[in-house]
């Protein structure tokens, strides 16, 4: 793995951990409500930056994960917190997830990174045009995140 690409998972685990850290500050409970005007809550936030990173590598690649299925009900795009179930994980095993996922990319994809496919969504052909991709999509959905955490919290303080 060269210099650039050994950049590109210091970024991935740092904006990783900027998630995270805003995690820290949100109970489980807080995670769970779906504030008015919106149409996730913060689990399902989490749920989807988690699944949206495997979904961009199985669309490049073509190679289909059994334990994306389930996730995919519950995160996939076009989902809600409303069609959660007993099965769906916790707030807390999505931040476990989420903590382990930078490392196990670099695991699983590390050495892919420059391997080339036919050209996807935006011309990107590579793993690594894809993490590129998904650090953004990260980027806005932690801005979500931000933004229904202080939604929660004005409420709770006007009560």
């Amino acid at each position: 793995m060269n210099k650039r690409q050994e950049n590109l998972f210091q970024q991935l685990a740092n904006y990783r951990g900027e998630l995270l850290h805003l995690l820290e500050h949100v109970s489980e409970e807080k995670a769970n409500i779906i504030p008015a005007g919106f149409h996730n809550n913060i689990r399902w936030n989490m749920g989807h930056v988690y699944l949206d990173q495997y979904l961009w590598i199985e669309a490049l690649t073509k190679e289909k994960d059994i334990d994306l299925e389930a996730l995919k009900k519950w995160f996939g795009f076009g989902t809600s917190p409303k069609h959660f179930d007993d099965e769906t994980p916790s707030f807390e095993e999505l931040k476990k997830y989420l903590a382990q996922q930078p490392e196990q990319l670099k695991e699983q994809y590390g050495h892919r990174l420059s391997e080339e496919f036919p050209p996807i969504d935006m011309g990107m052909q590579t793993i690594e045009q894809v993490l590129l991709r998904t650090i953004f999509h990260e980027g806005m959905h932690l801005q979500a995140i931000l933004t229904i955490y202080r939604c929660l919290n004005e409420a709770t303080d006007l009560v």
